[in-house]
């Protein structure tokens, strides 16, 4: 099987555009992604000392607060900045690709795949990914993958109040209509999952009982849209509190999924 490559234009994106290291600590929205990530995380992880493989893992976020947990994490990314990054956070870490993992069967208690749909737009991909994923995974261990949603470009560009100039109001539209972004300006290229979209994937995959849960819920932009307009942090702020809280109330109702801005996919390799 020939070693996947990832596209150069994500590579550039995550070395030379961004600094992914503080995207879920700078702003409100970040932060509100980071608390609930970790919130649903450790509903589901196993004990610590579990193995935790983290895929596609980037500087090391969800890895440092692992460590700290007291988990055994082994991070994997493509990026070497990330990393450089990453081996400040106590994991172990790896450069290396959703699709050719290098780790053993059945080698893993927890397998998190956080950020790597983002960029697989082919669905063979994410099936690649996924059965990576499953193969690493003990019997009866633990999935969690990320997806973007497919409604996140147009609650972000709204609180960025330029939805409404042409070539934005296109460019968004284009997103909705193939839920594909080509990285041409701007964001790098992604693919945007609805809810139900990932699910099936994950459970196609062969991961039983696959649930989908909203991470920011659906006040997140509102978080995004008084930060950018009033140059004011909100973290902390009683506004921040009442979109955590909007968050966690929304996770019984499948149709509010898609207000969140991202998607995070549970399951389990069968026992």
């Amino acid at each position: 099987m020939t070693s996947p490559e990832v596209a150069p234009e994500i590579v550039r994106f995550y070395s030379e555009t961004i600094d992914e290291a503080d995207r879920l600590a700078g702003t409100a929205d970040g932060r509100l992604e980071m608390v609930r990530t970790q919130e649903l995380l450790r509903r589901f992880l196993p004990e610590p000392p579990a193995r935790i493989l983290d895929v596609g893992g980037g500087p090391g976020a969800h890895a440092r607060w692992l460590v700290a947990d007291g988990y055994t994490v082994h991070l994997v990314d493509p990026i070497p900045r990330h990393i450089e990054q990453a081996a400040r956070t106590g994991a172990s870490v790896e450069l290396g690709e959703a699709r050719q993992l290098s780790a053993g069967d059945a080698s893993y208690d927890v397998v998190l795949v956080l950020g790597p749909l983002y960029h697989l737009l082919d669905r063979a991909d994410r099936e690649r990914a996924l059965a990576e994923a499953y193969r690493v995974l003990k019997p009866g261990g633990l999935l969690a993958a990320a997806g973007i949603n497919r409604y996140a470009s147009l609650f972000e560009h709204t609180a960025f109040a330029h939805l409404h100039k042409g070539p934005m109001e296109k460019s968004i539209s284009g997103i909705l209509t193939t839920q594909t972004h080509d990285g041409k300006k701007a964001f790098t290229s992604a693919y945007f999952h609805s809810g139900e979209q990932l699910r099936h994937e994950v459970a196609a995959a062969g991961f039983a009982d696959a649930e989908v849960y909203g991470v920011e819920g659906p006040a997140w932009s509102l978080l995004a849209a008084t930060e950018r307009h009033t140059g004011e942090s909100l973290i902390g702020s009683p506004m921040f509190e009442s979109a955590l809280t909007a968050a966690r109330m929304a996770e019984p109702y499948p149709d509010l999924l898609a207000a969140s801005s991202h998607l995070l996919a549970i399951g389990h390799r069968p026992g």
